[in-house]
C-alpha cells in the first residue's frame, strides 16, 4: 500500500508514476473524498472543542449556583454528542472508500524501471550461456513426455479438468530432484532458512502481499458449504505465507535481513490467460515452485534484490541452461513490485526464451499493508522492506532440462548437479 501521506502531499508524482505502469488514477474521485475527509475531521474537532468548553462552562455555572443555566447548557452539549456520532459515521464511510482506493492502487515503479507499455519494452541486461546445438530435430516437452509416458494431461483432465497434469516415472524423479537441488542450494550456499508453510490462508493474508482485493478472480477460494467457518484461499505462491510471517510484528533489528525459502504447490485460476499456453505444462492451475523471500532493512533492499537475482540465476547456471535477464518495463511490472528482474530460460522446443523466475523489490508496499516493522537505531518503529523471487519454478525448469538435455534416441542426459539425487547419467524412455 502506498503511503497515504504521499498521495496527500505529492499527488502529481503518484499520478505520473502510476501512468508508467499503465494505470490511470482517478484524481477527481480521490480529491473529492480527501476534501470530504478533511472537512469532516475539522467539523469533528470543532464540535469536540465546543463540547469540552461547554463542559467547563457547566462546571463554572454550577459553582456559581446557576443550576438552571447549567442544565440548559448540558442539554445543548448532549446534542453535540448526537452530531458527533452522525459525523463519525460519515467519516468512517469516507475513510473506508479512501482505504479501498489505496488497497487497489499499485506500487510506484522505481526510477531504474524502463519506460514501456508491455513486455516488448523489457530491457535485456544479461545473456548467459549459449543455445544448445542439435544435429537432429528437437522435440518439445510434450513429445518427450509421450516417449517416457511421463506427462499425462488426459488422465489429469478426468481428475480435475484442463490445465492439470499427472507426472510419472523418470519425469517424477526429475521433478523431485530439481526441488531437492534448489532447496539444498539455497539453504547450504545462499543462507536461506527452509520453511514449511500452510497452503490455505485467510483473505487478510492475501491482502498483505497485494493479491487481494485486486486479483480475486485469479485465486481459488475455499468456502464452507454451510456458510459457517472461515473462508480461505489456496496460495498462488509461497511468497504469500512467507512474507506474512512478519505481519503485525516488530522484528529484531539484529535479525535483518531475514531470508526464507519454501517449496510448495501453487494454485492459480489463470483467469486472465484464456487461450495462452494451452498445450503442455507451461501454464497450469497447479504447479510447484521454490520461493525465496527477503525481509530487510530499507537501506539494504536494493542490494538484496541483486543478491536475490543472483541466487535464482545460480539455479540455472548450475544446471547449465542458457538464459537471459530482463529488467521489466513499467507496463509489465507487477502490482506490488517497484522493480522486477525476470529470468527467461531458452526452450529449444519452443525456439524462444520463456520466463522461469521473477525477482522483485516491493520496498515498504507490502509491509505497510501487513504492519511489519522493526525498531531503528533511535528505537522508533519503521517499516521493513520485502522482496520475493522464484528460485525457481519447478515445472518450467523441468521443461527446460528435458528439452535442453534431450538426445536423438529420446533419452535425457542428467545434468551434473542432479546426479547426486537421480544417481544415473541418463534417463531412458
Amino acid at each position: 500500500m502506498l503511503d497515504p501521506k504521499l498521495l496527500r502531499n505529492d499527488l502529481d508524482l503518484v499520478v505520473t508514476q502510476l501512468a508508467r505502469k499503465g494505470v490511470e488514477f482517478d484524481v477527481s474521485a480521490y480529491q473529492a473524498l480527501e476534501a470530504k475527509r478533511k472537512s469532516l475531521q475539522l467539523e469533528t474537532e470543532s464540535l469536540q472543542n465546543q463540547r469540552k468548553d461547554g463542559s467547563k462552562s457547566v462546571g463554572l455555572l454550577m459553582k456559581d449556583g446557576q443550576k438552571e443555566a447549567a442544565e440548559a447548557l448540558k442539554a445543548e452539549i448532549s446534542g453535540i454528542g448526537d452530531q458527533l456520532a452522525a459525523i463519525e459515521a460519515q467519516f468512517h464511510d469516507v475513510q473506508s472508500e479512501l482505504d479501498r482506493i489505496l488497497m487497489e492502487t499499485p506500487n510506484l515503479p522505481d526510477a531504474s524501471v524502463p519506460e514501456g507499455a508491455d513486455d516488448q519494452a523489457n530491457v535485456e541486461i544479461a545473456l548467459v550461456g549459449e543455445k544448445p546445438a542439435f544435429d537432429f530435430t528437437v522435440r518439445d516437452h510434450i513429445e518427450i513426455g509421450e516417449l517416457f509416458a511421463g506427462l499425462d494431461f488426459d488422465r489429469a483432465a478426468r481428475l480435475s479438468g484442463s490445465r492439470f497434469v499427472t507426472i510419472h516415472g523418470a519425469f517424477a524423479r526429475l521433478h523431485r530432484a530439481l526441488i531437492q537441488y534448489m532447496l539444498d542450494l539455497h539453504t547450504e550456499h545462499h543462507g536461506y532458512s527452509e520453511t514449511y508453510v500452510p497452503l490455505l490462508v485467510d483473505g487478510d493474508i492475501l491482502e498483505g502481499t497485494g493479491q487481494l482485493p485486486k486479483f480475486k478472480d485469479d485465486l481459488f477460494r475455499i468456502a464452507p458449504e454451510d456458510g459457517g467457518g472461515r473462508e480461505r484461499y489456496l496460495i498462488p505462491t509461497a511468497e504469500v505465507p512467507l512474507t506474512n510471517l512478519v505481519r503485525d510484528s516488530i522484528v529484531d533489528l539484529a535479525s535483518l535481513p531475514q531470508q526464507f525459502v519454501a517449496h510448495t504447490p501453487c494454485f492459480r485460476a489463470e483467469a486472465g490467460s484464456y487461450g495462452r499456453d494451452v498445450r503442455g505444462m507451461f501454464r497450469q492451475h497447479q504447479f510447484d515452485k521454490v520461493e525465496l523471500v527477503w525481509i530487510t532493512h530499507p537501506e539494504q533492499s536494493w542490494d538484496a534484490l541483486e543478491s536475490l537475482r543472483s541466487h535464482a540465476e545460480a539455479v540455472l547456471t548450475g544446471l547449465g541452461l542458457h538464459y537471459r535477464v530482463v529488467n521489466l518495463c513499467g507496463g509489465d511490472l507487477g502490482f506490488s513490485a517497484a522493480k522486477t528482474y525476470d529470468l527467461e530460460v531458452w526452450l529449444p522446443g519452443q525456439d524462444q526464451f520463456r520466463e522461469i523466475s521473477s525477482c522483485s523489490n516491493c520496498l515498504d508496499f507490502q509491509s505497510r499493508r501487513m504492519q511489519a516493522r522493526f525498531r531503528n537505531a533511535q528505537g522508533k518503529p519503521e517499516l521493513v522492506h520485502t522482496l520475493n523471487g522464484s528460485g525457481v519454478a519447478i515445472g518450467r525448469c523441468l521443461i527446460a532440462v528435458v528439452e535442453n538435455y534431450q538426445n536423438e534416441d529420446g533419452s535425457i542426459t542428467v545434468p551434473e548437479v542432479l546426479k547426486p539425487y537421480i544417481k544415473v547419467d541418463r534417463l531412458h524412455p
